[in-house]
């Protein structure tokens, strides 16, 4: 381990400097590792690169989330395969008839899968995009609703993955309440300011009553204009993969669900409009049956709670569900489910590759003491009345920069807590400036597992989906560190 100081720094600012310039998230990752291989290794830079490597993927966490995102990658495709994410979109479409009401339903649905933002983004786009799209909502914005509500009402929610191990930090420093750290979290949830001011957001933005900003902007104009609900840059073979139909194709339909299900597109002249993301269905689908899709993701929320939040052991009995119902219906042959199965795991291979190098760069910031240059850097300014407001700014900041969220919360926490008893600051308004912090991170990082999975279950790249993203969370930041101040100020 090396204490190199502000060089720290360099393997995140390369990151996003090499992505916002070549708009390739994975090429900047590689190269935030290459620079954090040579400030660690020097001239034997590829030796720690391989090295850093093999300490990422015999992380037990990264090994968890690889394993969750192949068999979600599996399920995805075993739904398109079987037409059940066709059936549950048409199914929708008897109570979901207009874009606002799309963009509120997946809004709900968001509020509603609590329990892990995993699970979230993972399930409210594998089960809206189809919807989404008839509509012309932009997958930028579905994503955008999506990731400004999972993590905050993660961290909002105390029977949450994030409220239980927040939880378990504040008992750690002796912050409890009747007794316990889950009383004294329940007393923190409402100062987590960044938590409550992004879901507002998100659901004005859902309602379609907060303004159009940034990128996501110019995707609704172009998508109204259109059709077209991919982002600027997204190839044939992407939009192919995602149901999407070419630009410039009339709008096929449906043909029969099942191993032979396909789409029917006919060629168009070069002078016609881009079509829609999504063809319009064959009559066969005017009594839809949405149990196909609903029944497996009943069963892994079902699981997933019952089983203390695993929502591995959730996805797994989502799987056999679904292989399960296919089979005996029909649907789906033993080969087929095979096919299904290999195709899903190529699927997540960018995924896969993506989270473990984000991995990779959190154990560099580990060995570079990244975290320890920001708080001495920062620490001076942390007292008294500041010290919410600057807990906040750090650990959102951070979060954004690194990708690290329970970690970060797990490595500052007992630094402020000791800080807020000493300087007479309440150390559960200290604690929740932490874990809104950590949220901020989460729902903004363009390589962190959120902003990865939700572009994944988006069909997006992650680049695409932080640009639309960060006005909306900027705004709800500062809101948060004005609210900071003042609860700091006024000694609440």
């Amino acid at each position: 381990m090396q204490d190199v100081g502000a060089l720290a720094l360099l393997p995140v600012v390369t990151i996003l400097v090499v992505a916002v310039f070549t708009r390739r998230t994975l090429f900047a990752m590689l190269c935030g590792t290459l620079v954090g291989a040579v400030l660690l290794g020097g001239w034997e830079f590829f030796d720690s690169w391989i090295g850093y490597f093999g300490t990422a993927m015999a992380d037990e966490t990264l090994q968890w989330l690889m394993l969750v995102v192949v068999l979600f990658g599996i399920l995805i495709t075993l739904f398109e395969r079987s037409g059940a994410v066709s059936e549950f979109a048409a199914w929708a479409e008897r109570f979901v008839n207009s874009r606002r009401k799309s963009t509120i339903l997946s809004f709900l649905l968001s509020i509603v899968l609590f329990v892990d933002d995993y699970l979230n983004v993972l399930t409210v786009g594998t089960s809206m995009k189809a919807v989404t799209d008839r509509y012309k909502v932009p997958r930028t914005e579905l994503g955008t609703i999506m990731k400004l509500t999972a993590a905050p009402i993660a961290v909002i929610v105390p029977f949450s993955t994030w409220a239980l191990f927040f939880a378990g930090l504040l008992e750690a420093q002796g912050v409890t309440a009747n007794g316990s750290g889950f009383g004294a979290y329940l007393q923190a949830i409402p100062f987590i300011f960044f938590g409550w001011i992004a879901i507002a957001i998100a659901a004005l933005v859902a309602f379609g009553w907060f303004p159009r900003l940034g990128a996501l902007k110019k995707d609704i104009a172009r998508a109204d204009a259109t059709g077209d609900v991919f982002p600027v840059g997204t190839t044939a073979e992407e939009r192919e993969a995602e149901g999407g139909l070419p630009l410039h194709a009339e709008v096929g339909e449906f043909a029969a669900s099942g191993d032979g299900g396909a789409r029917a597109v006919a060629s168009a002249p070069e002078t016609a409009p881009a079509a829609t993301a999504v063809a319009t269905r064959e009559p066969e689908y005017a009594k839809p049956r949405p149990w196909n899709f609903l029944v497996p993701i009943a069963v892994m929320i079902a699981v997933t709670i019952f089983t203390e939040v695993d929502v591995l052991k959730g996805t797994v009995a989502a799987l056999i569900v679904a292989i399960v119902m296919y089979t005996v219906q029909r649907r789906l042959k033993v080969k087929a489910v095979f096919e299904a199965a290999f195709d899903g795991v190529g699927s997540m291979l960018f995924v896969i590759v993506l989270t473990a190098l984000a991995f990779m760069v959190q154990h560099m910031n580990i060995d570079l003491h990244l975290a320890d240059w920001v708080i001495d850097a920062t620490q001076p300014v942390m007292n008294g009345a500041l010290l919410p407001a600057m807990v906040f700014l750090v650990c959102g900041v951070y979060a954004y920069a690194t990708g690290s969220f329970w970690d970060l919360a797990a490595v500052i926490t007992p630094i402020v807590i000791p800080l807020a008893f000493a300087m007479d600051v309440n150390p559960i308004i200290a604690g929740a400036a932490v874990f809104s912090g950590a949220a901020l991170g989460s729902t903004t990082c363009l390589y962190g597992d959120g902003i990865i999975l939700a572009s994944r279950s988006t069909g997006i790249k992650p680049l695409n989906l932080m640009t639309a993203i960060l006005p909306y969370a900027g705004i709800a930041a500062a809101l948060s560190l004005v609210l900071y101040l003042v609860v700091g100020f006024l000694g609440l």
